[in-house]
């Protein structure tokens, strides 16, 4: 038995390429404020979910740290939390209407056949009053945006703390 901690090493953290907030900032504070406003009436943990899964499926690593935080300080369990990335073989950690805007987010997301299919809509319009989906749209929209300034530029996950960006 060792009773000498042992000592990992991790990865080195990379650096941003540019830190566009500080170069482009009247663009920061209107995506500051176009986020604000489309998380309006919209569920916090459903809200974290969807921004949790567009992350996911685009690779950002600075906003998976940050909404995994601030879905955990939302109250979300770290099971859905875990199993959001194999939904459709985890079904049963969700709502059906928590399902319907993940499949939503993920046909925003990856417009591959150039258009949201016609019964993913039709189902997130079943679940969603039109004013809650305009803005669930809008939230999809605003993280996907993000996502691309965070996976472009190279930003450090690891460091936000939640809320921090309330």
């Amino acid at each position: 038995m060792s009773t000498a901690q042992e000592t990992v090493e991790y990865a080195t953290e990379h650096t941003p390429r540019l830190s566009w907030a500080e170069h482009a900032p009247e663009v920061y504070k209107a995506m500051v404020r176009l986020d604000t406003a489309a998380k309006k009436g919209l569920d916090a943990k459903l809200y974290e979910l969807v921004k949790i899964r567009a992350s996911q499926v685009n690779h950002c690593a600075f906003c998976l740290d940050m909404h995994t935080k601030d879905a955990l300080a939302a109250g979300e369990s770290v099971e859905r939390i875990v199993q959001l990335d194999a939904w459709e073989e985890s079904r049963h950690f969700y709502t059906e209407k928590e399902l319907a805007a993940i499949e939503l987010t993920e046909a925003v997301t990856v417009l591959t056949e150039g258009f949201v299919p016609d019964e993913v809509y039709e189902k997130a319009a079943r679940h969603f009053e039109e004013a809650e989906l305009a803005q669930l749209i809008a939230a999809i929209t605003v993280i996907n945006a993000w996502n691309r300034f965070g996976v472009t530029t190279r930003m450090v996950p690891g460091h936000y703390r939640p809320g921090q960006q309330a």
